[in-house]
């Protein structure tokens, strides 16, 4: 196998923590928090229209990781375009 020299190599940056990632990180680990921890929701009240609150409380999940999965999304293109306009806004 034969390498790129390393003058053809583009530089390497370390990973970049900025509060936007956090904020990204956040909204797709609660979820898994939420439904790993299940002494919090291992029960039967209160129900919700005859239903157990261990069935209801899943389901609710269902709908909050879908819009913190799209928020998480949305951040991150925003993310990259700042960082997009930034690389090429330095360059010039």
């Amino acid at each position: 196998m034969s390498e790129a020299p390393e003058e053809a190599r583009p530089p390497v940056s370390p990973p970049v923590v900025t509060p936007v990632r956090v904020v990204i990180a956040l909204c797709l680990v609660a979820p898994f928090v939420a439904m790993l921890w299940v002494g919090s929701f291992a029960k039967t009240d209160p129900a919700f229209i005859g239903i157990p609150f261990f069935y209801w409380y899943q389901m609710l999940w269902v709908l909050i990781s879908t819009a913190l999965t799209m928020l998480a999304y949305q951040l991150w293109q925003r993310d990259q375009r700042a960082r997009g306009a930034a690389k090429g806004g330095a360059a010039q």
